[in-house]
């Protein structure tokens, strides 16, 4: 493609025309979709090419090939004709085609991502100049393909100002540093249960193909990885950043983590490594309490998450895992029970402290990196606080969080030491006894000294609001407890 690098710009100022957009996230949508269709038909050819008896789950009129391709004969479909055909045969097709338990994982993909997808454009003349646009990607040149990935990224990057959608995006700068220190290994399979557009599965698998010699390691990256996204906007966008990574078959599924007892994960479910940002600040019905022990059902969705994690992660497993301030000071039932088995049969070894504005403008609320395997109890637990770099008061869409601004944590983890800057501490080691006796499983430690200058979005406060009212309310139901068991008489 002669302009690879105006590839969105020019097709958003196409669809800016076009009654039927309303928005960033429906102009994403409407791009994805025709993206997934583009990338998998140039799959399908090397499908076809390598397998004798390759048979589309596709029907002929309704591969991309068949229809989007415009060979200048003045027969391409456009207009009103167009439109009727996407949003009449095209859709109701791809939405209902035949999947069973036996349908290979490459061919299922397509009913899954098309399941609730939608078809915004109305003006079909615009979407057939769209088509064209994307149809100008030449997914047989290497470098373009390469280059596109780069294109790709920035599709992605532009969901975090797309309203709610933002939520399904951690910075790149952030699921590197992750994958970077867990130090993926050939054999591992690495696992997201709420994967998104798949950001922690492409830092894994970029980190991994450094290790890639033989044909037996290239089968083994192919089958490293493993996520679960119950959203369907971006599990579509997961796919198709699975394809352009060269995975033909993707292990990523359109399902929801939560509706699945606990309890019932046998040794076939657990993987070596998992790479996670659960999605915090909401909650879910109150039957998916039901899965989990009475003791872990949290109503906060990342503390259910928290839940998955531990019982799915192997002996000798690692994992690194995102979570809101209000999960380390917390202390309702559920947290502190959640805590406890985090610290009695985990080694949570390091907490990172990350900046307020690391997901900005999605969310202000603060949020943490725990690092823990399954090797044993916790013996101790190191907390470091990552500060704002030189000449940033907050990250932004324009003054994004760089992998570069993690140097600081790569220099100190591996040769760790106590910090005290101003009369507070940057970084210090605790002994579980401590975070147990003298804090309460009350982990907020090593945090930033000038809370008060954090400004909120006024739905962030109200969430930070109920999480401390929530945590006070608890600690004052337990000092009551205590003292009226010392007066001798039963808390009410």
């Amino acid at each position: 493609m002669s302009n690879l690098t105006g590839f969105v710009k020019r097709i958003r100022d196409i669809m800016r025309n076009d009654a039927g957009i309303n928005g960033d996230a429906q102009r994403i949508e409407q791009i994805t979709w025709l993206l997934f269709l583009k990338v998998y038909d140039a799959k399908e050819q090397d499908w076809e090419f390598n397998e004798d008896d390759y048979i589309s789950i596709i029907p002929e009129n309704c591969r991309w090939s068949n229809w989007a391709v415009d060979d200048k004969s003045g027969i391409a479909m456009t207009g009103d004709k167009l439109l009727d055909f996407v949003n009449n045969t095209l859709f109701p097709t791809l939405k209902n085609l035949p999947v069973d338990a036996d349908t290979p994982i490459k061919k299922a993909i397509v009913q899954t991502t098309f399941a609730d997808a939608n078809q915004y454009m109305k003006d079909g003349v615009l979407l057939r100049q769209i088509i064209n646009i994307i149809d100008e990607l030449d997914l047989t040149d290497y470098n373009e393909i390469h280059a596109f990935g780069d294109i790709y990224e920035t599709i992605l990057k532009e969901l975090q100002s797309a309203g709610s959608a933002g939520e399904f995006y951690t910075p790149r700068a952030v699921t590197d540093f992750m994958a970077q220190i867990i130090k993926p290994q050939i054999g591992e399979k690495m696992a997201d249960f709420a994967c998104g557009t798949g950001g922690f599965i492409t830092s894994w698998l970029k980190e991994l193909k450094n290790q890639v010699k033989t044909t037996e390691d290239e089968q083994a990256y192919s089958n490293s990885i493993y996520g679960i996204e119950k959203k369907q906007f971006p599990y579509m966008l997961c796919i198709t950043n699975m394809l352009l990574h060269d995975l033909d078959v993707p292990k990523v599924f359109h399902d929801n983590t939560l509706l699945r007892d606990v309890l019932d994960y046998t040794e076939d479910d657990k993987v070596n490594v998992i790479l996670m940002n659960p999605p915090y600040g909401g909650s879910e019905k109150a039957d998916v309490k039901n899965h989990f022990p009475a003791d872990l059902a949290s109503s906060e969705t990342a503390d259910l998450f928290m839940s998955v994690i531990m019982y799915r992660l192997k002996q000798n497993g690692r994992a690194a895992v995102i979570l809101p301030d209000g999960f380390l000071f917390g202390t309702d039932n559920a947290k502190i029970n959640i805590k406890k088995k985090l610290l009695s049969e985990f080694n949570l070894h390091t907490i990172i402290r990350l900046p307020s504005s690391v997901f900005a403008p999605y969310t202000s609320i603060t949020t943490n990196i725990l690092f823990f395997d399954n090797t044993g109890e916790t013996k101790e637990t190191w907390f470091y606080r990552l500060d704002m770099p030189e000449g940033y008061k907050h990250f932004s869409k324009t003054k994004p969080m760089k992998l570069e601004h993690f140097k600081p944590v790569i220099d100190w983890w591996e040769n760790r030491r106590e910090i005290n800057e101003d009369g507070f501490d940057k970084s210090k080691k605790f002994t579980v006894t401590q975070l147990i006796e003298d804090f309460s499983y009350n982990l907020d430690l090593c945090g930033y000294p000038h809370e008060e200058e954090e400004i909120l979005a006024p739905m962030d406060l109200i969430q930070r609001y109920e999480e401390q009212r929530a945590s006070l309310n608890a600690e004052i139901d337990r000092v009551l407890e205590q003292i009226t068991s010392l007066l001798g008489g039963n808390a009410q």
